[in-house]
């Protein structure tokens, strides 16, 4: 089985996730305070915004992120690394923040 390194850019943050292991269930298990709801992939509060590399996430289309967000952003509920990544946490796709803007919420960093 590969492991893969994924840095939380601007964090003091690294961790080793297996390809078959989500990156929300090692951040979970490592005790990195990773934001997370519904854990399907359908509220995007577990997103974070892919600096470097590369993550297998195909069902996070169907369920909440465009094709072309799927390319820039993890949903680290559903996302499986497949190359080391750099990832930024506290970074949401265009669609929850249009979705945020139109219910009159706030949509910001985790800090």
């Amino acid at each position: 089985m590969t492991e893969y390194t994924v840095e939380f850019v601007g964090r003091d943050e690294t961790i080793e996730v297996a390809e078959t292991e989500t990156i929300l269930s090692a951040c979970l298990e490592e005790g990195i305070a990773q934001e997370y709801s519904c854990r399907v992939g359908m509220c995007l509060a577990c997103s974070a915004k892919i600096v470097e590399g590369e993550v297998n996430q195909q069902v996070a289309v169907a369920r909440g992120l465009t094709e072309e967000e799927a390319e820039e952003y993890a949903l680290t509920c559903m996302a499986r690394p497949a190359s080391d990544l750099k990832l930024k946490r506290g970074e949401y796709p265009p669609s929850i923040e249009e979705h945020a803007a139109a219910a009159g919420e706030p949509v910001g960093a985790d800090d």
